[in-house]
C-alpha cells in the first residue's frame, strides 16, 4: 500500500515537469526549423566582395599566429578603458543627488587620472598610424 502511494506521488511529480519538457522540445524544433529555412530560402552566391576581409582592415597574408603591431593592442586597451569609464559614469550620474560633493569630486579625480593617461599616450605618439 505504501509503495503504491509513492508511485502516484512520483507520477504527479513527473507531470509537473511535462510543460518544461514540452517547452524545451518546442524550442529545439523551432531553432531547427529556422536554421533549415534559412539554408533553403537564403541564396548562397559568394563573390569576391563578400569573401574579402572586412574585420581587421587588411587582407590575410600570413600565418594567423603572426605578430601584430603593438598599436593594435594599445588601441584595444584604450577602448576598454574608456568603455569602462562610461560604465562608471552612468550610475554616478543617476546617484549624483545622493552622493553629494564627495561623490562628485571623487569622480572628477577618476576622470582626471584617465585624461592625464590619455594625454600621455597622445603626446608619446602611440595613437599615430604610420
Amino acid at each position: 500500500m505504501r509503495r503504491g502511494l509513492r508511485i502516484v506521488a512520483m507520477d504527479d511529480l513527473l507531470k509537473e515537469y511535462l510543460p518544461i519538457l514540452i517547452f524545451i522540445g518546442l524550442a529545439f524544433a523551432l531553432a531547427l526549423i529556422i536554421v533549415v529555412a534559412s539554408l533553403i530560402v537564403g541564396p548562397s552566391r559568394p563573390d569576391p566582395e563578400k569573401n574579402s576581409s572586412y574585420e581587421c582592415g587588411f587582407d590575410a597574408f600570413d600565418d594567423a599566429r603572426g605578430k601584430f603591431d603593438v598599436r593594435f593592442y594599445l588601441v584595444s586597451i584604450l577602448f576598454i578603458i574608456f568603455d569602462l569609464e562610461v560604465a562608471f559614469l552612468f550610475p554616478w550620474a543617476v546617484s549624483l543627488g545622493q552622493i553629494g560633493l564627495y561623490g562628485f569630486w571623487s569622480m572628477m579625480i577618476f576622470l582626471g587620472v584617465l585624461t592625464i593617461g590619455f594625454i600621455y599616450e597622445w603626446r608619446k605618439g602611440a595613437l599615430e598610424w604610420e
